[in-house]
């Protein structure tokens, strides 16, 4: 959290951490965030069955995941700006809800083109109701209880990111994939029926009454146009006009939004903060590390299924050890980036990152999982482990405190829009063009080669790191805990003008 934070006052109705009313307000925060981390992970365990039942070719399984990381990554941002001004409660509980319908149509879609559009909805929710879950737990609780509340909320986080691909391999192997979405339905309902009774309302009564609109529709329409040129490259050509106008569209969108983040009097994204050299270069490494983080968690899952056979419920488990290592080392790697600084973590992680891969890129058919599998994801885990915490410690520790919230939300945003070019560039420089990603033939050089590409990016943020990053120990970090592998922690803005009940 924001050292800042502990510095406000106890608001009016603020909760404690060991009492019935403060577990009910992290039962919330954390069933809440959870369906927006499980929902990262877990739709790529049931892509082999979504194909094959909808009978979806490599574009469709794509947007099966960008579909959902678009919205999210172009409005996380506003999302956090509607909590502060409408109302933290009242907008993480319409983002359930909107959750839950979306997740709801996700279910009974009858076509890939009904579910991708019923993703691209699940990610408007998403993008409400993820800046809220941590405002709640900041606004929420007495100053003296919040470290030990967001510090549960993040290790609870992890768990639910380590349970989601078991749960998802089981539901997709035991019964259909459109259980995968159909769940969290009834856990939305108990969130919001939760939220509503147990949760206090605050809001920021210094955030900006006017919203920055024109910069989430030059986001969206820059990410959009790039995700779906290079989407449809493989099928149509690199000279089709369609993905020509497409690939203009987002460099015109990028490029717009620069522009409308640097005229508007309120942005989303203030260009300025990106003056501080270290901030830069955080931001720098994190886009390297989350975009061969994205490409991975799409390819593999899928590769263990189709090319090497294993059952749903197997592939779901096989990432398990990077869970468990980030949930036992995360802290210990912030601690130890504290002592030593943030420069050798950031760049030994990545660099083990980037060895696990080379041993991934090798299974084949009929792999062991003990054998092929599993020295390549511990020593990724171990990897993640060390690059995680003290990358998101850098970015926030880069900038004035007072920026800490918008510092970590641009990095979330940063990070997620990585995961999502990823998956759509990914295939295509892996040498995709033709064939199904469900095909094993297909799929396998197409894996080899994308394994490798990621552990260039890897090196490439190691490298950058190196370079950039400071050597000594950086100002004592706003966010002490970290479990989430689909992005960086998401820090509410949380200024001292808070009230309950707003």
């Amino acid at each position: 959290m924001p050292r800042g934070a502990a510095s406000q006052g106890t608001v009016p109705g603020a909760v404690r951490y060991g009492e019935p009313a403060g577990r009910w307000v992290l039962l919330a925060a954390v069933l809440g965030a959870a369906l927006a981390f499980i929902d990262a992970t877990v739709v790529n365990v049931a892509l082999p069955r979504i194909g094959a039942d909808l009978g979806a070719g490599a574009s469709g399984l794509q947007w099966t995941i960008n579909g959902y990381t678009l919205t999210l990554a172009s409005l996380i941002l506003l999302g956090g700006s509607v909590s502060d001004m409408l109302g933290r409660r009242r907008v993480f509980v319409f983002g359930v809800s909107w959750f839950a319908v979306a997740s709801l149509l996700c279910g009974l879609a009858p076509s890939i083109e009904a579910l991708v559009a019923a993703r691209v909805i699940q990610g408007v929710g998403g993008a409400l109701l993820t800046p809220g879950a941590l405002a709640i737990l900041e606004t929420s609780f007495v100053p003296a209880d919040r470290p030990r509340a967001i510090g549960a909320w993040s290790g609870l986080g992890g768990v639910a990111g380590a349970v989601g691909p078991l749960l998802g391999g089981w539901l997709v192997q035991l019964a259909s994939w459109r259980l995968v979405f159909l769940i969290n339905v009834p856990l939305a309902a108990v969130v919001v029926a939760v939220a509503l009774r147990h949760v206090p309302e605050s809001r920021n009564l210094d955030a900006p009454r006017r919203l920055d609109v024109g910069g989430a529709v030059a986001a969206a329409a820059g990410l959009g146009g790039l995700t779906y040129g290079f989407t449809a490259w493989p099928a149509l050509g690199g000279t089709s006009a369609v993905v020509l106008l497409a690939l203009a569209l987002g460099a015109v969108g990028l490029g717009g939004f620069v522009l409308t983040e640097r005229a508007a009097r309120y942005p989303m994204l203030p260009l300025d903060i990106f003056r501080s050299r270290v901030f830069t270069a955080a931001n720098l490494v994190t886009f390297a590390v989350y975009a061969a983080l994205g490409g991975v968690f799409f390819l593999f899952v899928l590769h263990l299924q189709v090319v090497a056979g294993f059952a749903p419920l197997s592939a779901g488990i096989a990432l398990l050890p990077v869970t468990a290592l980030m949930l036992l080392l995360s802290a210990r790697a912030g601690a130890l980036a504290e002592r030593i600084g943030p420069r050798v973590p950031m760049s030994l992680g990545p660099l083990a990152c980037a060895g696990g891969l080379l041993l991934l890129a090798g299974i084949g058919p009929g792999a062991s999982y003990a054998r092929a599998v599993l020295p390549g994801v511990v020593i990724l885990g171990l990897g993640v482990s060390l690059t995680v915490a003290p990358l998101t410690a850098t970015a926030l520790g880069a900038v004035d405190e007072r920026h800490a919230g918008v510092a970590s939300g641009v990095n979330n945003a940063v990070a997620r829009a990585a995961g999502l070019l990823s998956v759509a560039v990914l295939p295509l420089a892996a040498g995709h063009r033709a064939g199904s990603l469900t095909d094993a033939a297909t799929l396998a050089p197409v894996f080899r080669t994308a394994m490798h590409l990621c552990a260039g990016l890897l090196l490439a943020g190691a490298a950058t790191a190196w370079v950039s990053i400071p050597a000594r120990p950086a100002r004592r970090s706003p966010v002490r805990t970290h479990c989430a592998i689909a992005g960086p922690p998401l820090q509410p803005r949380s200024p001292p003008a808070t009230r309950p009940g707003a």
